[in-house]
């Protein structure tokens, strides 16, 4: 059985190296509030005031004290737990704190959350309703479930607490948020999205974005299952994956890019390489051919950052079959144009953009911002060669996403990319709750892939790209 307390010799040893840092001593108005209140066992006026996070943040502080880190690398969350909790009750009962078993088991549960997790925004990264969590200062968080934001009754004790939980996560992976880098994207260890801006750029404290992602991936038939996908067009999708078809999905912020993406990507033969390329790893392909690749930021002296582009380009260097670049945003456009012409079919990114037609505008400034003096027309002819098929994603009012279109390059004609739409969400109107009401419905153009899909034996039918059908 591993012993978590330090020696008594040990016990003014300081923290190890990237342990959280200790927080300041409570003031003494704030513990007789809190004695005050736990003594009336008004549970009301506890949950509203947050006292618990003071008492949360003083055991923790002298936990730091007492036991030995290193030990906590060979211990269970359970044996941690047991250990802690005796700990905890001898801190209660040398500070009269009188708590009964139900709110000692809880208290405990928090102080581990503070000691091995994200403190007070564990119970809401546990919390599968939750898609969003933002923090607006350390005592202004809001979540959002099914589309709509609402305001959490989490806070943290302060702004210092805030900034710990936020070194915690940005340090996990390498990476640094202070004063002289006051914006981090970093990303947790199940692939959620993070974003942090500290003071001086967060006027009002600082600011934490988690975009949370599924424990399981979600799959299209997933999608087809809560509406986001109509079944019909996701046979099409299917196909597009199989037939090695090059894919840009399209969408805005929180459209549901990646989702469609990690969706995508499922149908990718077993027995290809496949490498992805990310700013943040979110990705969760389940091949087992992965190689995964993660940009890096300059360090402190300006040196050192490796930019998606430079990926790109070693990319190819590693006999890719197909590449999947999470999102493009600036120069490495034009290297996954030039992959994508090269022999590396079948391979998907992302990008920000409000129409099919948009997405193509953003990609040919794109191609501007890696240097390159190429002409307007050579551009477009790069953009018409490598892409071959458009997904539109959106945020629908109602707060619910889904795909909005599935568009097809056929060429150029002049000085223009032509684009074909193949199907599309026809919006109707809202019904007396605020959801929108549409539906999908076929264009009635057959696009060119399905020859592409026959020669690798992908068969559909062309009842699915009748002009009169509409699909659920």
């Amino acid at each position: 059985m591993w012993n978590i307390k330090k020696r008594r010799e040990d016990a003014p040893q300081p923290v190890e190296a990237g342990r959280p840092l200790a927080e300041e001593p409570p003031v003494d108005r704030d513990r007789e509030q809190t004695r005050r209140l736990m003594s009336v066992g008004d549970a009301g006026a506890f949950a509203k005031r947050d006292v618990n996070t003071e008492l949360k943040v003083e055991l923790h502080q002298s936990l730091l004290n007492q036991i030995n880190l290193a030990a906590l690398d060979h211990m269970s969350r359970e044996q941690i737990a047991d250990e802690i909790g005796d700990i905890v009750a001898e801190e209660l009962a040398k500070q009269s704190h009188a708590l009964n078993h139900a709110e000692r088991k809880q208290l405990t549960d928090d102080v581990l959350d503070e000691l091995l997790g994200l403190g007070p925004l564990e119970p809401l990264l546990k919390d599968t309703q939750i898609t969003d969590i933002l923090v607006n200062g350390y005592d202004n968080v809001y979540v959002e479930r099914f589309g709509t934001l609402e305001l959490s009754p989490v806070k943290f004790k302060d702004e210092r607490h805030l900034l710990r939980i936020i070194q915690k996560i940005v340090s996990a992976v390498g990476r640094r948020v202070d004063e002289s880098s006051p914006m981090v994207d970093a990303r947790l260890a199940d692939g959620s999205r993070v974003n942090a801006v500290v003071p001086p750029l967060a006027l009002d404290g600082s600011l934490l974005s988690i975009r949370k992602f599924a424990k399981i991936p979600i799959s299209l038939d997933r999608l087809v299952e809560i509406g986001s996908v109509p079944a019909e067009v996701a046979e099409v999708l299917r196909a597009v994956v199989g037939a090695r078809r090059n894919v840009l999905i399209s969408g805005g912020t929180g459209s549901g890019k990646t989702t469609m993406l990690n969706a995508m990507s499922a149908f990718i033969d077993g027995r290809e390489r496949i490498v992805t390329i990310e700013d943040s790893a979110e990705l969760q392909l389940q091949q087992d051919h992965v190689a995964r690749l993660e940009t890096r930021p300059p360090n402190i002296e300006g040196k050192g950052e490796v930019a998606a582009r430079d990926l790109v380009k070693n990319a190819l260097r590693m006999r890719p079959d197909r590449i999947i670049v999470g999102e493009v945003r600036a120069g490495e456009a034009f290297d996954m144009l030039q992959a994508m012409n090269t022999g590396h079919e079948g391979s998907m990114t992302t990008i920000h953009a409000n129409t099919p037609r948009d997405a193509l505008s953003r990609v040919e400034q794109m191609i501007g911002m890696s240097g390159i003096d190429m002409p307007e027309r050579s551009a477009r002819q790069q953009i018409a060669s490598a892409i071959n098929v458009i997904i539109q994603v959106s945020r629908l009012a109602d707060g619910r996403r889904r795909l909005t279109s599935v568009s097809e390059i056929t060429g150029m004609e002049g000085d223009v990319i032509t684009l074909q739409e193949i199907f599309r969400f026809r919006k109707v109107g809202l019904d007396d709750e605020g959801m929108v009401i549409g539906h999908f419905e076929a264009t009635g153009i057959r696009p060119r892939f399905l020859d592409v899909a026959q020669s690798f034996g992908i068969e559909l039918s062309n009842e699915l790209f009748r002009p009169d059908r509409k699909f659920d």
